[in-house]
């Protein structure tokens, strides 16, 4: 029962995550610009996460301390920059091709991994990550020649947003992992707004009135994107392996998809679609390969 839990809670968390383009798109399409949405997101996203863990009768601020507060601060900075880069590209390209860009993470992150740790990939990773590139070709549509006179700069954003999600994810397995993690996620979007406000300083008098509809788009992608997947990620995740945990997440690749198809009306080919279901394969394969190769050798 614990098990099916998990599995559920960590299934909406990734959910929720994939419905992120869809509020991302409809800000742009009012016409705020990529400063104003991002910067109400983080302010939004910096009370929520605060109210919440002061409010936590189980969160704790032992264990930090002068030593690792800066490095959870600049850990944040990557969840800043990722944001940026993301609804950045979508601003250039289709919320369907910017989420698969994003997704590259998954194969950055294992090379990350190999420069910090000089642990070599095993073979079957090695496999994943070819798998995920090939999926990355026929999700691209490059067949078709769909993607043909979309800007570049939005392929840049995304590949950086990749990058930057692989940094967020590896460094925050590294960084003062034994302080409460809502504290710890608080301290995280702290940073990442401090770094927006910089970065977007010239759009903050922008914003001021605040309008409806843009502290509604705000609202939608804070909550679904910053607030509502670590509820479900913290809740759900103690509750099965980190392997099972690490699939489930690949969930929002489809929901993210699936609702900008639905929700903003863009067209998914199904050359797209067998490149997902050929990325997720891999990500399945990576995992569940590795678990039954430790199972194996002992």
């Amino acid at each position: 029962m614990r098990f099916n839990k998990g599995i559920i809670l960590v299934l909406i968390g990734a959910g929720c995550f994939g419905f992120t383009p869809v509020f991302a798109k409809l800000g742009f399409s009012y016409g705020y610009s990529l400063g104003q949405i991002t910067i109400v997101q983080m302010l939004i996203s910096f009370l929520v996460l605060w109210v919440l863990t002061l409010l936590n009768k189980r969160a704790s601020f032992k264990g930090v301390n002068r030593k690792n507060i800066l490095p959870i601060i600049m850990t944040g900075c990557f969840v800043g920059l990722t944001s940026i880069f993301y609804y950045g590209s979508m601003q250039y390209l289709p919320a369907s091709l910017a989420i698969i860009l994003m997704f590259q993470f998954v194969w950055i992150g294992i090379i990350l991994d190999w420069i910090f740790t000089k642990v070599k990939p095993a073979p079957i990773t090695v496999v994943s990550i070819i798998l995920i590139l090939v999926g990355v070709f026929f999700a691209s549509d490059i067949i078709t020649g769909d993607i043909q006179g979309l800007p570049i700069k939005g392929f840049v954003y995304g590949i950086l947003s990749a990058f930057t999600y692989a940094g967020f994810i590896f460094f925050s397995g590294k960084v003062a992992v034994h302080v409460d993690a809502w504290t710890r996620t608080s301290i995280m979007v702290t940073g990442s707004t401090i770094l927006v406000l910089v970065l977007f300083m010239r759009d903050i008098p922008t914003i001021i009135p605040l309008e409806g509809s843009l502290v509604a788009v705000a609202i939608g992608v804070a909550l679904f994107g910053a607030v509502l997947p670590p509820l479900f990620f913290t809740a759900g995740a103690p509750l099965i392996s980190g392997g099972l945990a690490n699939i489930l997440t690949s969930f929002e690749l489809p929901v993210a998809i699936l609702s900008a198809s639905i929700l903003l009306s863009e067209t998914v080919t199904p050359l797209q679609w067998i490149g997902t279901a050929i990325i997720l394969g891999a990500i399945a394969l990576n995992e569940l390969g590795a678990n039954y190769l430790k199972r194996a050798k002992t």
